[in-house]
């Protein structure tokens, strides 16, 4: 570290101490502790922090940069169109940036979904859904339509609506209220489906017991009531949960039968990182809805949207029907400019191509740290995979509150940083760590990812 580096990083720590509230995050570690990583740079998949140190970005930031970091057309893209028209809203006006882009997501989204409402993150997109199938059922005649179900562990956002649909309750329980019409069922969780009630059997039986667990629900609270089911195509929290074959489409076939809406938050999962630009695209099913986010920008602005059905549009289109709904700087022009392209670069560069074709090598290079007594399960899709760690791979048995604790925040989530490699280790669930890296890896980077949780893992177990 230069002399420079350390008088920067110094300089940014106490700055960081007095003034910024971080998100999701203690505070403590800046007021008591040493201080918080500082990121200062970006290129491709690697970042480095404000001591010039260089690491692996495992998480794409938070699944965002799909396309990798310093794209320098990308950051041309919005000053071009900042020097053009820097804001103008879609309160009843309209700008050629988000028209452009609402018809090339509409070409790319499957089926009948032609209509996008921007949004400025995955939260609001959520927020919409939920509002707009509400107001769709009232419109329909069928006003006490209004419940949604979504899955157990599951993480949809943390607006007051959001967090209905939300089925983390560490995250809901200190803001109740919240916004009543949440119901749960169960997730896709093979390795633990028993612990769900599921009485045993294929990971295809498996998804059809999971999916029927939804069509109960809509039967005990009455189809009268449902507006909406939500769900991931592979769900993030709990540590990465892949639908089993066939799960999406008898789902699709028990919301048609209740006359429940199917909404699809791909806020993680759309634009490539499944492999497709969709997640409904990757496993074969038609939504009503798709909510997005992150990385239809790559995460160089703030971009997210809700991609409608025509079914869903056609009330709205006539007379004086108005969805009361909105943000300031949805559909941002640069954002807007800034995710075409974007996608200019996916198509160019073959990133989509680029998973499907080396997903296999991610998944068994990462299935090699199953010989580790620390590793019960690598689960997973595309560029999207959860490693679990249990204490007793015979029994499955999990760690308990303090031992997550020990492991996790005292341990793992630093070691593995150190190492050079950032991921995230998360216990929302049972305790796992979660890979998402930019869509432009290959082998070289997976056998390296490998070995640095290799190492960290096997110091991890001497631990205990």
């Amino acid at each position: 570290m230069t002399l420079f580096e350390t008088d920067l990083n110094t300089d940014l720590q106490a700055k960081a101490r007095d003034h910024l509230w971080m998100h999701f995050s203690r505070q403590s570690t800046m007021t008591e502790g040493p201080g918080v990583p500082i990121i200062v740079k970006g290129e491709g998949h690697h970042i480095w922090d404000a001591a010039g140190k260089k690491y692996i970005d495992g998480l794409a930031g938070l699944f965002v940069v799909n396309a990798g970091h310093g794209r320098r057309r990308i950051a041309q893209a919005a000053a071009k169109q900042a020097e053009q028209l820097a804001f103008f809203p879609l309160w009843s006006y309209a700008h050629p940036a988000a028209i452009e882009l609402a018809e090339r997501l509409a070409d790319l989204a499957p089926g009948d979904l032609n209509h996008v409402f921007f949004s400025t993150g995955g939260g609001e997109a959520v927020e919409t859904a939920f509002k707009l199938a509400k107001q769709y059922w009232k419109i329909q005649g069928k006003p006490s339509k209004h419940k949604v179900i979504s899955r157990a562990i599951a993480y949809h956002g943390t607006t007051q609506g959001a967090l209905a649909i939300t089925g983390l309750p560490v995250m809901k329980h200190m803001f109740e209220p919240v916004t009543p019409g949440g119901f749960r069922v169960p997730n896709t969780n093979y390795y633990r489906a028993a612990e769900s009630g599921f009485g045993g059997g294929t990971p295809e039986e498996f998804g059809l017991w999971a999916a029927d667990r939804i069509e109960q629900m809509i039967q005990f609270e009455g189809p009268e009531t449902v507006a909406a089911v939500f769900l991931e195509p592979v769900q993030n929290a709990g540590g990465c949960f892949p639908a089993p074959a066939g799960y999406f489409q008898r789902v699709r076939e028990i919301c048609d039968t209740y006359d429940v809406l199917l909404v699809s938050d791909e806020v993680i999962c759309a634009f490539g990182r499944l492999g497709h630009y969709f997640g409904a695209s990757a496993y074969d099913y038609q939504p009503d809805m798709i909510t997005f986010a992150k990385a239809v920008t790559s995460g160089y602005s703030p971009l997210g949207g809700t991609i409608v059905s025509d079914r869903l549009y056609e009330p709205f289109a006539h007379g004086d029907v108005l969805f009361p709904h909105g943000y300031t700087f949805g559909g941002h022009p640069v954002s807007a400019a800034v995710a075409l392209e974007n996608l200019d670069v996916f198509e160019e560069e073959g990133l989509l191509e680029n998973v499907r074709r080396n997903s296999p090598v991610f998944r068994s290079t990462l299935e090699r740290l199953l010989d580790l007594p620390i590793v019960g399960d690598v689960r997973g899709d595309g560029y999207f995979f959860g490693i679990e760690l249990v204490k007793d791979k015979t029994t499955k048995e999990t760690f308990d509150d303090d031992e997550s604790e020990r492991l996790l925040r005292g341990f793992l989530s630093k070691a593995l940083f150190e190492a050079g490699l950032y991921c995230r280790a998360d216990d929302r669930g049972d305790p796992v760590i979660q890979l998402a890296p930019p869509l432009t890896l290959g082998p070289t980077e997976f056998d390296e990812i490998e070995q640095i949780l290799r190492s960290v893992l096997q110091e991890a177990w001497t631990r205990l």
